[in-house]
């Protein structure tokens, strides 16, 4: 077996946040969110990183998060372009907005030859979920004719909600320890009176969400199969954004594993997390998310300086 890989995804725009959210500073000597991620993982096991990023985010990365990671941990940047397209396609006139997070591992492709994790750049997701999917990708065996090996690490919705605005959430249906289906729901706040719901229609109506809900935080484990699954499955994606929405229309990597599970191509093991989600999708996060960071630190989860 090949040693797993991790791919963070860091080229977002952060419009929400109204800044670069991936390097922002919220550890006590000043470390992004993105660094907690990076000590987790490499306690883990993992020692090989492929960042997507765009091409105006390649200096900070370069110089804010490449330059001071051990010597034992290789990094790769795959950048993501909105015209890195399938034969027959071209970008729309007037689109700016990156093609979604299935594009994005399309991506990071030349620079994976085994299983792979895959994060985003702007949440902290605790030390257990990259524990769980180094062992997992380390044992999974991806053979001819049989269902490709995924495995997720879900979290509990009350657990990944921010006090601050609206959030995009996967709610995942659950059996015998495997993922049936997952549903995007792509506006989920907290209400006024303390529940968690989601609204369809720009907030005309909200429908309530189970808070022991598990949802996926773009927290997965791929055998490489996957690679060649999402190359397959963008073209007809593509045509379809072409058709109902050009410019913002995405490829979003919990659509294509739905669609691989309906088709019967793939199996995803669902390895539930108690550990709190943190992220800095608006800029009112930030010092919540600061104060919390602090405090795992000052219980000795982490180290004052993490490098």
């Amino acid at each position: 077996m090949k040693e797993p890989t991790l791919i963070i995804m860091a080229a977002g725009m952060g419009s929400r946040f109204g800044g670069l959210k991936q390097v922002a500073p919220v550890g006590i000597a000043g470390e992004p969110i993105l660094d907690f991620s990076l000590f987790d993982a490499r306690r883990a096991g993992f020692r090989h990183i492929v960042f997507i990023i765009t091409e105006a985010l390649r200096q900070p990365f370069t110089e804010m998060i490449c330059a001071h990671l051990p010597e034992d941990m290789k990094v790769d940047l795959a950048i993501q372009r909105l015209e890195m397209l399938p034969e027959g396609f071209s970008v729309p006139e007037g689109r700016q907005k990156p093609w979604g997070t299935g594009h994005a591992v399309l991506c990071a492709a030349p620079y994976v030859d085994g299983p792979f994790m895959v994060i985003n750049a702007d949440d902290y997701y605790g030390p257990d979920c990259f524990r769980q999917l180094y062992r997992f990708l380390s044992e999974a065996e991806e053979r001819e004719g049989a269902l490709l090996p995924f495995a997720m690490v879900a979290y509990y919705l009350k657990n990944t909600v921010t006090e601050h605005g609206h959030v995009s959430r996967g709610i995942c249906t659950v059996e015998d320890g495997r993922l049936c289906t997952i549903v995007e729901r792509t506006k989920v706040a907290r209400r006024p009176d303390g529940s968690i719901c989601y609204t369809e229609d720009d907030g005309a109506s909200w429908h309530p969400v189970p808070e022991e809900s598990l949802v996926s935080m773009n927290c997965w484990g791929f055998s490489h199969g996957l690679m060649d699954a999402l190359a397959r499955l963008f073209p007809a994606t593509l045509s379809r954004i072409a058709a109902e929405n050009p410019l913002k229309g995405e490829f979003h990597l919990p659509f294509a594993v739905n669609e691989l599970l309906q088709a019967g191509k793939a199996e995803v093991r669902v390895l539930p997390s108690a550990d709190r989600w943190y992220g800095v999708t608006y800029q009112e996060d930030l010092a919540a998310v600061q104060a919390a960071i602090a405090g795992l630190q000052k219980s000795g989860l982490y180290p004052e300086k993490l490098w």
